[in-house]
């Protein structure tokens, strides 16, 4: 806690999650100043207990990790994924990407939300430019045209030119700004948990698509793999309420035997899923990053790393205002920001979208169109070349941290 008084900094950002944390260590790797104001106990979100949630980190993103001193704290926790199968439930033609088709480096890894945020954590620790405040409360935070003033629940006041909201999707400081969402639910919730296996899985990414929607097992490291299993609402809760024997039966009825034996080895979490894009990223002396701009369907699994290509955008602008001796919260600075990372955002959102709305169905003549679609695509070597290099996220307008270039 930070106790009555006043703290000046550089950077103010509310949200000590991954993306508010990597937020904090890229900006705080040029030298500036950065205080995160986070309401939970980090204690709290790194427990094994906590979400069960895994996530893809791409090629591009373990680069910028790398970059602010936390991937060696969890290289030892990450499982590569070096081939992609996508495939439309059981049908004989499906898309293969393989990693050596755009280089001798892997897709990118799987790690445990709870082991990003014990890296961090420790990346934190050899920081001495950031400050974490948690758990601590943004009782009231004032934007005004010269700097923004934040007000903790114990008296703090801590002053900066900018704060940046990482608070997630439902953020209170996109709320106070009046930015409205364009928003819809899909129907669908995920499933997660990771299961054991009998047979390594040596990489490989298995993405199904069945009628209820996406059905994906993601390599982890060992014999093991992530389970995000999409279904219609109204069937999670029984599938939830199986006992033991009978999930793991239903998972391998849908994942057929390339594993062998599979059981569930952790909890069982279930997460709705729904799609939503702020109308704009910035307002006066605010930058929004992460889930607080945009929140996705898993069915690409790019969440993470659309957040992170945020960071790295965000920062890389901030960095440069503040060596030309730019105020780093005026609106030409944070209008730059949104110029770069808006399109890059609504070309993700708008292709998950169109895949779950492809694929979530069983309509025969769009099943058969589809099924051949990836066969098709599968033998083009130029197509299939460009959904390799988005997969990796090494395509596009990239920032220096996700090239692995220092700001």
């Amino acid at each position: 806690m930070a106790g009555k008084g006043q703290i000046d900094t550089d950077l103010l950002i509310i949200g000590g999650g991954m993306v508010g944390l990597a937020q904090a260590l890229a900006v705080a790797s040029a030298g500036l100043r950065v205080v995160v104001v986070e309401h939970q106990d980090p204690g709290a979100l790194t427990g094994a207990g906590h979400d069960g949630r895994v996530s893809s980190v791409s090629y591009g993103s373990h680069a910028l990790f790398d970059r602010i001193g936390a991937w060696r704290h969890m290289s030892s926790r990450a499982g590569a994924i070096r081939e992609i199968r996508v495939a439309d439930g059981g049908a004989p033609l499906f898309l293969h990407f393989d990693h050596r088709d755009v280089g001798d480096r892997p897709f990118g890894y799987m790690v445990e939300n709870r082991h990003i945020r014990l890296a961090l954590g420790k990346a934190l620790a050899d920081a001495p430019d950031v400050t974490l405040l948690a758990p601590a409360e943004a009782t009231e935070v004032r934007r005004q045209r010269t700097g923004v003033v934040a007000r903790l629940a114990d008296g703090c006041e801590i002053r900066a030119p900018l704060v940046v909201g990482a608070e997630g999707r439902q953020s209170p400081l996109r709320r106070q700004a009046g930015i409205r969402c364009l928003s819809w639910q899909y129907g669908q919730t995920a499933i997660v948990t990771t299961l054991r296996h009998q047979l390594p899985h040596h990489g490989v990414a298995n993405e199904l698509f069945l009628a209820p929607g996406p059905f994906a097992l993601l390599p982890m490291r060992g014999k093991r793999s992530a389970l995000v299993w999409t279904e219609r609402h109204a069937d999670v809760p029984a599938l939830l309420a199986l006992d033991d024997d009978a999930f793991d039966g239903e998972i391998m009825a849908r994942a057929g035997d390339h594993w062998g034996r599979i059981h569930c080895d952790a909890p069982r979490w279930s997460y709705p899923l729904g799609l939503q894009n702020a109308e704009r990223y910035i307002d006066t002396r605010l930058a929004l990053i992460g889930d607080a701009a945009h929140g996705m369907h898993p069915v690409a699994g790019q969440g993470l790393n659309l957040g992170l290509r945020d960071v790295a955008a965000l920062a890389e602008v901030l960095v440069d205002a503040a060596r030309l001796g730019l105020d780093i919260g005026g609106d030409e600075v944070l209008r730059r920001y949104q110029r770069w990372r808006r399109f890059d955002a609504l070309t993700m959102l708008v292709m998950t979208d169109g895949l779950v709305r492809l694929f979530s169905n069983d309509i025969a003549p769009l099943r058969l169109a589809r099924i051949l679609g990836l066969g098709l695509v599968d033998r083009i070597g130029p197509a299939k070349r460009f959904f390799e290099r988005h997969a990796a996220a090494i395509s596009g307008d990239l920032p220096k941290l996700i090239r692995g270039e220092a700001l």
